[in-house]
């Protein structure tokens, strides 16, 4: 399957078949599309809870209750969920992690590439952080590029999948101790395999025709 198959394949599952398993390696292969999106500079901020067994799964779940609970089967029903989290800072020496995280994986070679990497980063870190002022809205904004590339990747491993924003992110941080550790609860991804009487599987893909949405520049 193609990446075009792909997308036009994949769609917002609406009921799981909780007997149907992710096997080890597809969750490890889920975990490392998790840690290989790309983000602005490189910036990362993200983490994720992630829950296969079903007590993982229903403390969740739990913030899929009152205006939410039409989402609870979803996330306890699906193989595995995912909580995709962000920071709350973006701090100096987060920054210097990163960059000792790269050289440790070969992608600084010198001080001098340290140092250019450095500055180049500090300079786009601090437009958010000191000129613009919304930073938490910018690292908001790579965990949801994640979010994309996530669902994709999934769907390319011949799983269903669906985002779901409308949980108590609160009780989320809460349940997570998330606030504690500097990050915050966005959304949550249910991932599986489609139950048979999902009736949106069965419905045709809906988009806007190129017309409307493109042009030759």
């Amino acid at each position: 399957m193609n990446i075009i198959e792909t997308a036009q394949r994949r769609y917002s599952t609406k009921k799981f078949d909780s007997t149907r398993l992710l096997s080890p390696q597809q969750v490890v292969d889920v975990k490392a599309l998790l840690r290989l999106s790309p983000s602005s500079v490189n910036s990362q901020p993200w983490y994720f809870v992630i829950a296969q067994t079903q007590q993982g799964k229903a403390r969740i779940a739990k913030a899929a209750s009152g205006p939410y609970v039409a989402n609870e089967s979803k996330i306890l029903e699906a193989s595995l969920s995912v909580v995709f989290c962000v920071k709350t800072d973006f701090t100096d020496d987060y920054l210097e992690s990163l960059l000792g995280q790269e050289q440790q994986d070969g992608r600084i070679d010198s001080e001098e590439m340290k140092a250019k990497v450095r500055k180049v980063r500090a300079f786009y870190a601090d437009l958010h952080r000191v000129e613009w002022h919304d930073t938490q809205c910018w690292m908001e904004k790579q965990v949801y590029l994640n979010i994309g590339a996530f669902l994709l990747g999934v769907g390319a491993m011949g799983l269903d999948a669906v985002p779901i924003e409308g949980v108590d992110t609160a009780i989320l941080d809460a349940e997570f101790g998330l606030t504690e550790q500097g990050y915050k609860a966005l959304a949550v991804v249910a991932v599986g395999y489609q139950a048979e009487n999902d009736f949106n599987a069965k419905l045709p893909k809906s988009r806007w025709p190129e017309s409307v949405i493109m042009m030759d520049a």
